[in-house]
């Protein structure tokens, strides 16, 4: 059983806030700023371009890839880490797309987050080989699995909702009718179980900013299916996805493995902070996280519904089709997240009406979802979320 208490412990919550937007950017780990001022002063400092080797720069990728994988039902080997989520998702697609050259539609659907849907059009569009991308609504998704469709690209956890995607059946009606799929991970990896290899997805791509706590701007992650790595073209054919660097030959020659995903220089900085926030997930079983997440989700929305009926709640109400945050709707939902965030209760804002609350059970406990509720009752009732500077729009909601 998982020490909770002893997990919390591990992460730095500035006093007198309650934290619910770990969906949207982690906490940071209590050891993360010394290992990066270690980093940077004992590897880059001293060992300068040594570091390459002696402090094993050039094997992260791969060595933190790894340990994203066992939290994500791959094996080792299958998952490296690199540049950005957008980056990862157009490598997957465009490698999909060229597994089916014969048939041109791609479904995706309206609920997906924004720049999985602007990486697709681009690249079609980019092509110019006449492929669709269609958009339905998610539960029309099903209706459009056919012998047309070339890939299907879906986000497994909704962003705004949370609603989630019974993944292992919807990968076997793609690859019943000859589809490839590729399974957006942003919001799963860390917050509910997931088999990749179980379920035999073709690709999946995720970031490790949120659920597992890389800090901002952490690079992203692919998996690929081993019986694909051996073959699939890269489409971005950087220099570190070459099977030998550095022969610096003119032809590229892509490595025999997901290594071939790799594009440019990895951010070292970036990889070793998550390096060490991965440790937090040492003897971490993903079942248990899974428990205690439900667990505080279903405290969250009776509390909250039993206090505001003004709020509508947005996600699934069945705990085994969403994943770890919850939603609310409401028409004034920004201001009321920002009087909540001036009283320390973090969470977002997701257009056009949601309040989003994330639930990470390494450091949110119960008394942080009773404090919440009650501070969120406390300006429901008062209206204390209806004052001028309350409904000043942010760069970022």
């Amino acid at each position: 059983m998982i020490d909770f208490a002893a997990t919390k412990a591990l992460f730095h919550i500035p006093d007198g806030v309650i934290y619910l937007d770990g969906n949207s950017l982690g906490a940071m780990p209590k050891t993360a700023a010394a290992r990066a001022k270690s980093m940077i002063s004992d590897e880059w400092g001293e060992m300068l371009i040594r570091g390459w080797n002696d402090a094993r720069w050039m094997e992260q990728p791969k060595r933190v890839g790894d340990l994203v994988a066992r939290l994500i039902g791959a094996a080792p080997g299958t998952v490296v880490m690199g540049d950005t989520l957008s980056i990862k998702v157009y490598q997957a697609l465009a490698s999909a797309l060229e597994m089916k050259p014969d048939r041109k539609v791609v479904v995706s659907d309206n609920g997906n987050f924004p720049t999985d849907l602007y990486i697709a059009d681009g690249l079609i569009k980019s092509l110019d080989k006449g492929h669709v991308l269609k958009t339905p609504n998610p539960e029309d998704v099903e209706s459009l699995i056919n012998e047309d469709l070339a890939v299907l690209m879906l986000t497994h956890v909704d962003y705004r909702t949370g609603r989630m995607y019974d993944m292992k059946r919807i990968t076997k009606m793609a690859h019943d009718a000859g589809a490839i799929v590729i399974w957006d991970l942003a919001h799963s990896a860390g917050a509910v179980p997931v088999d990749l290899a179980g379920c035999e997805a073709d690709f999946a791509v995720g970031c490790t900013y949120k659920y597992l706590n890389g800090g901002p701007g952490a690079p992203a992650f692919i998996y690929v299916r081993p019986d694909h790595a051996k073959t699939v073209r890269p489409a971005l054919s950087g220099w570190l996805g070459h099977a030998a660097p550095f022969a610096f030959d003119l032809e590229y020659s892509p490595a025999p493995d997901v290594s071939r995903m790799r594009v440019g220089t990895p951010p070292v900085i970036q990889m070793t902070v998550l390096e060490e926030a991965m440790k937090a997930w040492d003897g971490i079983e993903m079942a248990d996280i899974r428990k205690r997440s439900i667990e505080l989700c279903e405290q969250f929305i009776a509390g909250v519904e039993a206090s505001c009926p003004m709020l509508e709640l947005a996600s699934p109400r069945d705990a085994n089709k969403r994943g770890s945050q919850i939603s609310f709707r409401f028409e004034n939902g920004y201001a009321v997240m920002q009087a909540l965030i001036a009283r320390g209760v973090i969470g977002d804002f997701r257009a056009p009406d949601i309040i989003r609350f994330g639930f990470t059970p390494l450091y949110i406990d119960n008394n942080d979802v009773d404090g919440a509720v009650r501070i969120l009752a406390e300006i429901m009732e008062t209206r204390a979320w209806d004052k001028p500077e309350f409904h000043k729009r942010n760069a970022v909601t």
